[in-house]
């Protein structure tokens, strides 16, 4: 690691920045981010960057959707196409698809695009008070409720019409507490958590728990991102009940899949 007070690594650094900067480039140091203690829990924080395969810019059918979609998410491209993956990977678990916390639609629509293509014998319900983040508590350290107003039933509907979605119902208001029982699948095969907080998490894990079979999916975004910790804090939660093989691949999602012989759905 170069080191500030080093007088060699400095004139390197100069050097090297020099050069890059006849192509357009500069080295840049990325700050040191400090540990958040929130809960009685310590949540560390390193800015990563490396190579990485890009399979998206391979795949026009996504490249495509990405391209409709844009300005209706704030998810980036790596986890729109791990969602839009993930349906193929459910294809043979029974089961419909709910999003949770919908925002514009954006990832939405890339789950209703995929199922169409992989799965579409299923419905997609698209659930979202369109009012904003609801039941934020003391395990948040930075929602408070009412973040994410911006969006209305409206525009969901539209980006839907335009995409030609026919798989998709939209729910409007709480979920699970107003808008679970219109729900009409008792069978869900893959489940995208996008709600922010802890106690809309774990309300919404809940009422999925009892549906979900062996091999079904639940998605969290924003795991890990600071300002989220209540998120972090449930997977972890629920990692530690063994009903779910966990995995965490550095992007912002938590990715459980139900266990075999756990609690299988009524």
């Amino acid at each position: 690691m170069l080191r500030s007070d080093d007088s060699f690594a400095r004139s390197a650094w100069n050097a090297l920045n020099r050069v890059l900067g006849a192509a357009g480039f500069r080295l840049l140091r990325l700050p040191a981010l400090q540990p958040v203690e929130h809960g009685g829990r310590r949540y560390d924080y390193e800015m990563i960057a490396v190579p990485r395969y890009a399979p998206w810019l391979g795949d026009e059918p996504f490249q495509e959707l990405a391209r409709q979609i844009a300005g209706h998410t704030l998810v980036d491209r790596f986890r729109c196409l791990e969602l839009y993956q993930l349906v193929r990977e459910i294809r043979d678990v029974p089961g419909d698809i709910v999003e949770v916390g919908v925002w514009r639609g954006g990832t939405g629509a890339i789950l209703a695009a995929a199922a169409a293509r992989w799965k579409p014998e299923s419905r997609v319900y698209l659930c979202d008070t369109f009012a904003g983040v609801v039941k934020a508590t003391a395990h948040d350290s930075v929602y408070t409720g009412g973040e994410h107003a911006d969006t209305s039933l409206d525009l969901v509907q539209g980006l839907v019409g335009r995409l030609g979605l026919r798989n998709v119902e939209l729910l409007q208001g709480i979920f699970p507490d107003e808008t679970g029982s219109r729900v009409r699948s008792g069978t869900i095969a893959l489940a995208h958590v996008d709600v922010d907080v802890y106690q809309s998490a774990l309300d919404v894990v809940s009422w999925v728990s009892e549906r979900m079979p062996p091999g079904g999916i639940l998605v969290f975004d924003d795991y890990g991102f600071r300002g989220c910790d209540g998120v972090t804090r449930l997977v972890h939660e629920l990692r530690e009940t063994g009903d779910w093989l966990y995995v965490y691949n550095l992007n912002g999602h938590a990715i459980l899949t139900r266990r075999a012989g756990r609690h299988a759905p009524r």
